[in-house]
Order: C-alpha cells, then sequence, then structure tokens
C-alpha cells in the first residue's frame, strides 16, 4: 500500500512540499501589511475548511475513526493558529494571546510539522497519489508555511525569555492527550508507541517502552532551545538589531 520512508517518492515529496513553502512565503510577503494579514488570517480557516473535508471524505469511504481525531501536535497547530488570529492588536491581553500563540507556532508547531514530513508516518499506508498522502503533505507544509511567514516578517519575535509559555503549553496538552490515548489505545503525540524509523523508535530500542518517554521530553526540550539558539543567531545574522527594524526580510 504504501512507500518507503527515505525512499524517492518520500524524499521528492518532502522537497515538493518544502519548494512550494518557499514560493507561498515569497507572495505572501509581497503584499502590503493589510493584505498580508488578510492571507494570514485566511491560511487557518483554510486548514479547518481542509480538516472538516477530509474528515467527511473519510466518512464517505467507511473509513473514519478514533485515530482521525485533531489530536496531534501538528493537528493541535490549527488551534494554536486560530487562537493567534483571534487576538486583537488593540487590546493588550489579546495582544499577549496572539504574541504567546504566535511563538508556540514557530517554536514548537513548525519544527514538529518539520520533523513530520521527515520521519513520515503515513508513507506507510498511502500510495503516493492517495489524497490522504497527498493531504497529509499539504498539511504539514502550512503548519510550516504560517509560523515561518510570521517570523520572516517581524510578527513574532520569539525569545527565550518565553521559554516557560511553550512549557506551559505542553504541560496543559500532554497530560489529557496521554490519559486520552492509554484509554483508546490511540497514539496521538505517539506517547504510547514510537514511530518506526523515527527519533523516538531508536530511543525505545535501549530506554525500552514507556521508558522513551523520558527521552522524548528531554529531546523536545532540547529541540525547543535549539530552535530559541537557531532564533537568535539568525536574528543576528539577518535581521541585526529588531527592535529598531520590523521590516520583513526579502526571501
Amino acid at each position: 500500500m504504501g512507500y518507503p520512508l527515505f525512499g524517492v517518492a518520500h524524499l521528492l515529496s518532502v522537497a515538493i512540499t518544502l519548494f512550494f513553502v518557499v514560493i507561498l512565503a515569497r507572495w505572501i510577503m509581497g503584499p502590503g501589511a493589510a493584505k498580508r494579514a488578510r492571507i494570514l488570517r485566511g491560511i487557518p480557516l483554510f486548514m479547518v475548511g481542509l480538516e472538516v473535508f477530509k474528515d467527511l471524505f473519510l466518512v464517505s469511504v467507511g473509513r473514519f475513526g478514533i485515530g482521525y481525531l485533531p489530536l496531534h501536535i501538528c493537528s493541535i497547530g490549527i488551534f494554536v493558529f486560530l487562537l493567534r488570529e483571534a487576538g486583537s492588536r488593540r487590546r493588550p491581553l489579546w495582544q499577549w494571546v496572539r504574541d504567546v500563540f504566535g511563538e508556540i507556532a514557530f517554536i514548537l508547531i513548525m519544527p514538529a510539522s518539520f520533523t513530520a514530513l521527515i520521519f513520515a508516518d503515513w508513507t506507510v499506508y498511502y500510495p503516493v497519489l492517495n489524497f490522504m498522502n497527498i493531504y497529509s503533505y499539504i498539511w504539514h507544509g502550512l503548519l510550516i508555511l504560517y509560523p515561518v511567514v510570521l517570523w520572516l516578517t517581524g510578527e513574532v519575535s520569539p525569545s527565550i525569555r518565553h521559554v516557560h509559555c511553550v512549557l506551559l503549553f505542553l504541560c496543559v496538552v500532554v497530560p489529557p492527550i496521554y490519559a486520552f490515548d492509554k484509554h483508546f489505545g490511540c497514539n496521538y503525540f505517539f506517547v504510547n508507541w514510537p514511530v518506526p524509523g523515527s527519533p523516538l523508535s531508536w530511543l525505545s530500542s535501549f530506554m525500552g517502552n514507556p521508558g522513551y518517554l523520558v527521552g522524548y521530553a528531554l529531546l523536545t526540550l532540547a529541540v525547543i532551545l535549539l530552535m530559541y539558539l537557531g532564533v537568535w543567531a539568525a536574528g543576528k545574522c539577518i535581521f541585526g538589531d529588531r527592535s529598531s527594524d520590523t521590516k520583513p526580510v526579502s526571501l
């Protein structure tokens, strides 16, 4: 049914997805600020429509089940995007909401989605031209596109001083997902068993299950810290002092 992870079809699919992410990012950054804000607001709404269409499709072919709920970290990204867009610039509290969820989108959702593309777990289930396969690449591409544009345009300026917000988000979201997985035998957030061929599978090979969850938590923390380090380094090289210059960078 599927195709090999890191095979030609997989690597080509990842390359095409990232190519369109770059093209769309260039296009979104071209218009003025007002038009760009409308486009960014439309991305989460488009993703909601895409998710509903996917569910209706699965229902129509008799394949919808509890394993297709939007409870993976890459699916929860849509709620993060929506909450970010719900914030208002005119109210300090809602501006804070925009900033927090924008940072979560970039520091957490974006690298998780990129990792999902590299270690795609859907390649074993669907042929290359299957709807669910194509949908998965489009979905994860959008999860990368939105936060990247926010960062490149200066809408989000991640800082290690806000790392507690990202960690608090995980502390709020992960426990109920874990309980749900244990009760229904699902694997959202990959906390019940590791994906074959992924770093979690490597951790499980010598830490066991559920021992790999400790390594999983440490790996997640390491990625978050590396993201902040990368943002700081890129800010120095590309943006300079962003506090005095909030112009979008040219791709």
